[in-house]
């Protein structure tokens, strides 16, 4: 579900939507924790908090698991922390967009939370 919204709204936070959404991703996990707490309205700000509070604690277990594997856990470890960081790229950019840009599992979970 990749689709914009028309047009970017106010978030509950005093701010435009799609600003809050990326503030939640950019300092993830602390700001998608706080920003999550804060927002009362925006479906579009919760999803992106909650999708980039879930990887984070994705990569963090994935961080502590592969650290433990010498050599080739570690050299995994450098190829995970590239791709999440191109990742976290392209998370920055849809979010400020105005994308619902969905990760594979991690984006559904994220959408079911906020439908709730």
């Amino acid at each position: 579900m990749a689709n914009k919204l028309d047009p970017i709204g106010q978030s509950s936070l005093g701010m435009g939507e799609n600003i809050a959404a990326l503030l939640a991703i950019i300092f993830s996990p602390i700001s998608a924790i706080i920003i999550l707490v804060m927002e009362k309205d925006s479906k579009f700000v919760k999803f992106h908090a909650i999708q980039s509070l879930a990887l984070a604690v994705i990569i963090f277990v994935a961080n502590i698991v592969l650290g433990f594997i010498p050599i080739l856990g570690w050299i995994v470890l450098l190829f995970l922390n590239l791709g999440v960081f191109i990742l976290w790229i392209i998370l920055l950019i849809k979010s400020y967009q105005g994308e619902w840009f969905e990760l594979p599992l991690v984006g559904k979970f994220s959408m079911e939370q906020v439908n709730k």
